[in-house]
Parts: structure tokens; C-alpha cells; sequence
């Protein structure tokens, strides 16, 4: 029987290894992981809920996985990114996987879910299973409904992605006042929806709507009530109104949802008394939900205090950066965003290391430890363009890493792993630091993903490092920047709103430096044989800050089709008291 047994567990030595070094992050995906979870009869084998000391899960492309098994809540009561995509997880899943009450990011695309009942999905409604949940993706299945105590369950959900499902209606406690208040984006295209309730107006955050290619022949007129919509995409229905038809196909959110709030074709003339009064209505409710929400308030705030950020469109940039994405990254790490920043003061005082403090603080932070995307910040003088964003296997990757000399992907991560190995032993623990806590994210990928310039360099290699060819220095005043993300679209622009508001809150203290007569300073970091940027603000000759510059950096497709461009006008709305962002 002990012999047995031994055969039984041989097959994960993963485990035991992730055990021993006390890990946090665990990745099991690629051809041997099929056979195994077939031989544990289609589950994830039961050791691997005694690792208590997760946070990162992903078991990924194992066709043979129809269920986690039982014990995962009970066994990762610390786990907060559980990532199961593109597996055969279904009909249901049994048992549900909650309650897990660390739990943020829940990937469950790509699978054959086709209900999520009670007991067989998310988790429990009372109290909630998963209470701190952020983003759910239910992409890629076979849904017919969803769970109607899903809200109740997930109340702090802000990202909820179901394309591609068989779903013919949201539920109505979805849409009940209160129930998801911080749901900003939704994601529901190339469904069944024959049909959307008036109620979508109690989503009080939502700013990003996607029902594409569905069964929708009406809008209700409250959509444009969502106080803070600004992207919508209703193309690929079977609308009634022919003009609304028409301008889903060509016009922007603003127009489509004024076109709406003024009750459809036709404008406001010729209306009855009593739509009239329905339209007054919406008008009251709109402006309640302004002023609650702190909108359109006129706050006493001290121009002179409030961070500037000026927009230029593509339309407006004479030579605009774009991206180009490859097929490639699609199971790899799909989503990207992209952003040139000018004017920055990187040379007062400590600020290029408020500057890069800043970027690690966002990795450990909103971005998960990397685990839900990276941010990389780049010399935009030695960017290249047009960028191509593909993957490569990693024997035909080359990068000159930061503070290396030019290596092949493979072998880098060799050296990385070989350096983590070492520290543990000098430093007699289990944890590491630096870029060595990052190497378990590519632990079973066939291909790397990575950032090239028109010259064919490697300029990026997400989420391990960047380039020498770009690196940033004290005398960099113009960037660029991307944020990747193997989950979410939406995360990427969170991502980059964040530090780009940081960028401007280091640029601001950093004039306010020179102002105060703080040249020293910027003398002592001057690099040697260089001098002080001579540079004088453009704002200061007229008494006021000069905004940093936010260029929009168009992502496309192999064909040339616009995937994302950032900023867009749903993109960088901060607080008004803080910061002005003039587009």
C-alpha cells in the first residue's frame, strides 16, 4: 500500500517543492499537468489545499480538469487571485468554491460552465462568500443564466466580464439599487440578451457597458442616466429605431446617450405632457445622483494646488505611438495599454526615486504583485515606433535586462531562478526579493510575452523586466508607458490612471522644489558632464503649473482595427478637486 501511494504522489513534486519554500504563488499548466489531473479522476489532487500560504493560484489549459475538488476554501483561506481559465470546468462546479474571504481576482474563462446554482457556484449569499472579490471573468462558457445571488455574494465586484455565453437576461438583483455600487465595468457582448432593464441605472459606477452582437431591440432611455457611463457599446443588435441603429455604428457615447436622454427620434418635440414630465423626471434624479456622488459641485479649491493634465488626441499628434498586438499573446497575456507622458522633472531632488518607489508600490498593490498586471516606464527618446506586442518561445527571446548584458529569455530566467536560490541559502529563509518573486508567473508558458521597437529589440519583457535600450535616468523628462495584464482589460487602465496621477503629483512637488530655491538640489543629481535642464516652465510666465502632457497611444490589431487607445474619455477621471485633466 506504501508503495502505492508513493506512485499516487510522485506525479506533483511541484507541491512539495512549494511547501518546502513556503510560497505564495503557484502555476501548474502545460501537457504532463493533462494526464495527471486525469489519473486524480478529473480534480486537482487534495495536497494541493494544504498550501495555505497562497495567494496566486492558476491552473490553466488542462482539458481533462472538470472540478478543483473539494477543500480548496478551507485550504486557501489567504488566496487572492484564483485563476482556472481554459480548462473543462462544468456543467456546475462542485463543490462551490467559496467562501474565500481574501479572494480578488476569479479568472473562470474558457471553460463549459453552463449554471452556477447554489451549492454548485461561486459561493455562498449570506453572509458573502467572496466579500472582497474585484473582478470576475465568466467569458468563454456556456451560461444560460446567472446566479441571481450573485451580487449578494460578490457585493465589492467592479469588474464582471460574461462574453460569450448563452445568456438571454440579467437577473434582476443585479440591477437593484445598492446592490454592486462599485461595478465600473461590464462586459457582456456576443450573448443572447433579448431584453435590458430600465433598473441598469442603479449602477451608480459604471463606466464601461458592452452588449455587442446580441438580441437587443430597445435601449431604455435610462441607460443615459448611469452618472458616470462613458464608453458603450450596443453594435450587433436587431434595434427598432433605425437612427439609434444607425449611430451605434458610427457615433460616439456622448451623442448615443444624449440621443437617448431626450427620448429617441425625434429630439423633445411633439411629446405629451406626461413624457415630458417622465423626462423631468430623469433630469431631477440625474442631478441628485450628481451631487451625492460630489459631481458637478462648485468646491472652493485653490487653482494653484490642483494637478494638470492636458490630453492630445491621435487626431491632434502629428506622429502618434501605436501598438500593434499579435495573435500570439492571446493565451499568453493579452491586454495592453499604452501612454506617452511629456514634461516630466525627474532631475529635483529625490524625485526619480519617488518615481520608481511609486511603480513598485503599484506592483505590490493595485497590480497584485504583478500577478493582475505590470506597469513598465520607458526613455521615450529611445523608443522606436510602431511597437509590436507578441510572444516568443523562450529559446528565441533576447532582452538586454536592466543592468544586464544581453541574454535569451530562457536563460535569464535560469539565472534568476539559480540568484533566488542562493539568497535563500545566504540569507537562511524561504522568501525572496526583487525580480525573483516574479518567476513563478511564467512557471509552464510556452512563449514569453515581450514588447519590440521598429528595430526588432526587445524593449519589454512583462511581468520580468525591460530593456537597458530604455532606461529611464534622472534627465528623462518625456515617457512612455504600458501596463499589461493577463486578466483584464480594465485593470490596465486603472493601472496607468494611477501612475500617471502619481507622475503628476511628483511633478508638481518637484517645481514647487525649484520654486523655493532648491537648485542645489538639482545640481548635486545633474549625471556628470551634463547640466541642469535649462527648461522653463511653460505655465510658470503665466503664474500658474504647467500640466504634464498625456499623449493617446493607439493598440490595433495584425489588420490595422482599433482594439483600445488610452486615454480615452472614460480614462483618467479623477477626483476634480485633485486634479483638472483638460482634453
Amino acid at each position: 500500500m506504501a508503495a502505492a501511494a508513493a506512485v499516487v504522489s510522485e506525479p506533483w513534486p511541484e507541491l512539495e517543492q512549494a511547501k518546502q519554500q513556503r510560497r505564495r504563488e503557484l502555476l501548474l499548466t502545460g501537457p504532463a499537468l493533462e494526464e495527471r489531473v486525469r489519473a486524480a479522476g478529473g480534480r486537482l489532487p487534495p495536497r494541493l489545499f494544504t498550501l495555505s500560504l497562497l495567494h496566486y493560484l492558476e491552473v490553466s489549459g488542462c482539458g481533462s480538469l472538470r472540478e478543483p475538488g473539494p477543500g480548496l476554501a478551507q485550504g486557501l483561506p489567504q488566496l487572492q487571485s484564483l485563476v482556472l481559465r481554459r480548462n473543462a470546468l462544468g456543467p456546475g462546479l462542485s463543490p462551490q468554491l467559496g467562501p474565500l474571504p481574501a479572494l480578488r481576482v476569479l479568472d473562470l474563462s474558457g471553460n463549459a460552465l453552463e449554471a452556477l446554482p447554489p451549492g454548485q457556484g461561486l459561493g455562498p449569499a449570506e453572509p458573502p462568500g467572496l466579500p472582497q472579490l474585484q473582478s470576475l471573468n465568466l467569458s468563454g462558457n456556456r451560461l444560460r443564466e446567472l446566479p441571481a445571488d450573485l451580487a449578494r455574494c460578490a457585493p465589492r465586484l467592479q469588474t464582471l466580464n460574461l462574453t460569450g455565453n448563452r445568456l438571454d437576461a440579467f437577473p434582476a438583483e443585479l440591477f437593484r439599487p445598492g446592490a454592486l455600487p462599485l461595478l465600473s465595468e461590464l462586459a457582456a457582448a456576443d450573448n443572447c440578451l433579448q431584453e435590458l432593464s430600465p433598473d441598469i441605472v442603479h449602477l451608480a459606477s459604471l463606466k464601461t457597458l458592452d452588449l455587442s452582437n446580441n438580441q437587443l431591440s430597445e435601449i431604455p432611455a435610462e441607460l443615459a442616466d448611469c452618472p458616470r457611463l462613458k464608453d458603450v457599446n450596443l453594435r450587433g443588435n436587431q434595434l427598432k429605431d433605425r437612427r439609434l441603429e444607425k449611430m451605434v455604428g458610427s457615433c460616439q457615447t456622448k451623442s448615443i446617450l444624449e440621443y437617448l436622454r431626450v427620448g429617441g427620434r425625434g429630439g423633445g418635440r411633439g411629446k405629451g405632457k406626461a413624457d415630458l414630465e417622465k423626462e423631468e423626471s430623469r433630469r431631477r434624479k440625474r442631478e441628485r445622483r450628481k451631487r451625492e456622488s460630489g459631481e458637478g459641485e462648485e468646491e472652493e479649491v485653490d487653482e494653484a494646488g490642483r494637478l494638470l493634465l492636458r490630453v492630445l488626441h491621435v487626431s491632434e499628434n502629428p506622429a502618434p505611438l501605436t501598438v500593434t498586438v499579435s495573435p500570439e499573446v492571446r493565451d499568453v497575456r493579452p491586454y495592453i495599454v499604452g501612454a506617452v507622458v511629456r514634461g516630466m522633472d525627474l532631475q529635483a531632488g529625490n524625485a526619480l526615486k519617488r518615481f520608481l518607489t511609486s511603480q513598485t508600490k503599484l506592483h505590490e498593490e493595485l497590480c497584485g504583485k504583478r500577478t493582475a498586471a505590470t506597469v513598465a516606464s520607458h526613455e521615450l527618446r529611445a523608443v522606436r515606433g510602431p511597437l509590436l506586442y507578441t510572444a516568443r518561445p523562450p529559446q528565441d527571446l533576447k532582452i538586454v535586462p536592466l543592468g544586464r548584458k544581453e541574454v535569451k529569455a530562457r536563460d535569464l530566467v535560469r539565472q534568476l531562478q539559480l540568484e533566488a536560490e542562493e539568497h535563500r541559502k545566504q540569507r537562511k529563509r524561504q522568501t525572496v526579493s526583487g525580480l525573483h518573486r516574479y518567476l513563478h508567473l511564467l512557471d509552464g508558458k510556452e512563449q514569453y510575452p515581450c514588447l519590440l521597437d521598429a528595430e526588432g529589440d526587445v524593449i519589454s519583457f512583462p511581468p520580468i523586466t525591460n530593456s537597458e535600450k530604455t532606461k529611464i535616468k534622472k534627465t528623462t523628462s518625456d515617457l512612455f508607458l504600458e501596463v499589461t495584464s493577463a486578466t483584464s482589460l480594465q485593470i490596465c487602465k486603472d493601472a496607468m490612471d494611477a501612475l500617471i496621477l502619481k507622475m503628476a503629483e511628483i511633478n508638481k512637488h518637484a517645481l514647487e522644489s525649484k520654486e523655493e530655491g532648491a537648485v542645489s538640489d538639482t545640481e548635486t543629481d545633474a549625471l556628470p558632464g551634463q547640466h541642469p535642464d535649462a527648461k522653463t516652465d511653460p505655465g510658470a510666465e503665466e503664474g500658474g503649473p504647467a500640466p504634464l502632457l498625456v499623449e493617446q497611444v493607439r493598440v490595433v490589431d495584425e489588420e490595422g482595427r482599433l482594439k483600445v487607445v488610452y486615454p480615452s474619455k472614460s480614462d483618467l477621471d479623477l477626483p476634480a478637486a485633485l486634479v483638472t485633466v483638460l482634453r
